[in-house]
């Protein structure tokens, strides 16, 4: 049976598809624009618009979770699929927020945790959760690679301060520990949090980004009062801004122990930023 890929065209999935199939399994993948003429593609999505679905062995999702869970809560699958699926950890960081949104998005996130582990209790379903942290690698965040973007444009790369502690973690990584929990019987039953293979400030993070944008950028010094008057006037950024003094890491020691998942460092480079399309394109 196939593996079922619900987000296939998502930056985890363009690293995911070409691993299974180096892993040996077949998939189909699932997406609102699949690529014409590929019989391997469904168009469809979570959790009102799914296609019948032949018998799979495993679902591996990348999408929103709670979209995910409220489908299967509704949906009689054949046999006991694998569920494998991103959460994320703004499941906790988020959950003392000041800003009313984010600490609604952790409540959703952990609720969505809980209602899909006890669907899968409840019909004997195997499933894996991964927590990851800050997302990056195929130019589709929505956290670095817009401010990359935006400084490319204009040639200016601003630079704010920030003291905490960050773990960007590559999609690539966290498809390879899609494909790991697929063969680990370990996995089964767990939630595993997940960083990048470094940390360092959020500082030395959009440093590192700025020399590897591929074009020449003046440094803008955001200073801290700056931030500060931004969080004021701008209360839609106040938990952000405040957050890059704050540490948003993972402890990846069941994922080294029990997957065997070593994240890569934060070493980006110019294709790093670039869209799917030409990463596709150029690979």
């Amino acid at each position: 049976m196939s593996v079922l890929v619900i987000g296939a065209s998502s930056q985890i999935g363009r690293f995911l598809l070409p691993r299974l199939e180096a892993a040996g399994h077949t998939w189909l993948g699932l997406s609102r624009t699949p690529p014409p003429d590929d019989a391997r593609w469904l168009s469809g999505r979570v959790p009102d618009m799914m296609p019948p679905l032949p018998p799979v062995k495993a679902i591996l999702s990348t999408g929103p979770l709670d979209l995910l869970a409220q489908w299967l809560s509704h949906t009689r699958l054949e046999g006991t699929p694998h569920i494998i699926a991103t959460s994320s950890m703004s499941a906790e960081s988020k959950r003392d927020s000041d800003v009313p949104y984010e600490r609604e998005l952790a409540a959703r996130l952990r609720n969505a945790e809980t209602a899909l582990s006890a669907t899968c209790a409840s019909r004997g379903m195997p499933w894996t959760l991964f927590r990851p942290t800050l997302v990056y690698g195929a130019g589709m965040d929505r956290s670095i690679t817009p401010i990359v973007h935006a400084a490319i444009r204009r040639h200016i790369f601003p630079l704010p301060a920030g003291r905490g502690l960050r773990q960007p973690v590559h999609a690539d990584d966290i498809a390879a520990a899609f494909v790991a929990a697929l063969a680990m019987p370990q996995a089964r039953g767990k939630t595993f949090d997940m960083g990048g293979g470094e940390r360092l400030t959020a500082a030395a993070m959009f440093r590192r980004a700025r020399r590897s944008a591929g074009v020449l950028t003046i440094p803008a010094p955001v200073p801290r009062f700056v931030l500060e008057l931004a969080s004021a006037l701008r209360p839609q950024l106040r938990g952000a801004l405040r957050r890059l003094d704050e540490d948003l890491t993972a402890d990846n020691t069941a994922l080294e122990a029990l997957l065997g998942i070593q994240a890569r460092p934060f070493r980006p480079e110019p294709a790093t930023w670039r869209p799917l399309g030409d990463v596709n394109a150029s690979s």
